[in-house]
C-alpha cells in the first residue's frame, strides 16, 4: 500500500519526530517560539519507516524523470543518496553556502549543468532554505523542477516563495494531516488545535505573544 499522509504523520507521531506543545511553545533557531517541532532525523532510526518513505519518494521523484537527485543539506542528505540509489541515478548534495576553502563549490557531486534535478528536503517551513539550494543548482546550469520533501509546516510565505521562483514543491506530508492524526489520537484537544491554526496564519506574530522574536 502507497504511504498516505496520515500514515507518514502517524509514523512521525510514533517516533517523537514532531513535537507538539501550544502551551510551552519551542524556540526555534532563528528565535521565533513555535507550538510545533520536526525534527526527521529521527526517521533514520527506523528501518521499516524509512523503507516505506524511500518507497513513497522514489515513487514522487520517478513522476518528474529526474536524471540527478540531489539533497539539501543537511538532513536531506541522506534521503536523496538513498532515493538516487534505487533510481541508479547521479547523486549530488547541497551546502546552505559555498565552501571557503578547497574548490569553493556549493553543489557537491557531479557538476548539475545540463541535468534536470530533483531536490530532496526532510522538512519545509519558510522555504528559503530549500529554494536558496534550487537557486545553486540553477547557477549551475541545472533545471530544477521541483523540491520533494517529507513534511511541510504548509506555512504561507513557503507557498509564495516557491510560485515565486517557479518551482513546485510537493509532500509526502502536511500539517493538515498531521493536525488531524493528533487530534483523532487524543494529543490535541481544540484549543491546542486552534492554537496551531493561529500560529500558521501568522508565524511572528504568535511567537511575539508568546514571548519570542
Amino acid at each position: 500500500m502507497p504511504l498516505s499522509p496520515r500514515d507518514l504523520a502517524g509514523c512521525l507521531l510514533d517516533v517523537g519526530a514532531v513535537r507538539l506543545q501550544p502551551l510551552d511553545p519551542f524556540t526555534w533557531a532563528s528565535g521565533l517560539k513555535s507550538p510545533i517541532y520536526c525534527d526527521n532525523r529521527q526517521l533514520l532510526g527506523f528501518p521499516e519507516v524509512r523503507d516505506q518513505i524511500v518507497r513513497a519518494l522514489v515513487a514522487q521523484a520517478a513522476l518528474l524523470e529526474p536524471t540527478l537527485v540531489a539533497g539539501a543539506a543537511t538532513a536531506g542528505v541522506p534521503w536523496a543518496a538513498m532515493v538516487a540509489d534505487r533510481l541508479k541515478l547521479p547523486n549530488a548534495y547541497v551546502r546552505p553556502t559555498p565552501k571557503n576553502h578547497g574548490m569553493g563549490r556549493q553543489v557537491e557531486g557531479p557538476l548539475a549543468k545540463g541535468h534536470r534535478v530533483v531536490l530532496i528536503e526532510d522538512l519545509i517551513s519558510t522555504g528559503m532554505s530549500s529554494l536558496k539550494c534550487a537557486e545553486a543548482l540553477r547557477a549551475e546550469g541545472a533545471d530544477v523542477p521541483a523540491v520533494l520533501a517529507l513534511f511541510s509546516y504548509g506555512l504561507p510565505q513557503a507557498e509564495v516563495a516557491f510560485q515565486a521562483a517557479g518551482i513546485a514543491l510537493a509532500v509526502l506530508s502536511s500539517f493538515e494531516a498531521l493536525a488531524a492524526e493528533a487530534r483523532d489520537r487524543g494529543i490535541l484537544d481544540i484549543a491546542g488545535s486552534d492554537a496551531l491554526k493561529a500560529w500558521r496564519s501568522d508565524t511572528v506574530a504568535w511567537s511575539r505573544a508568546h514571548g519570542g522574536v
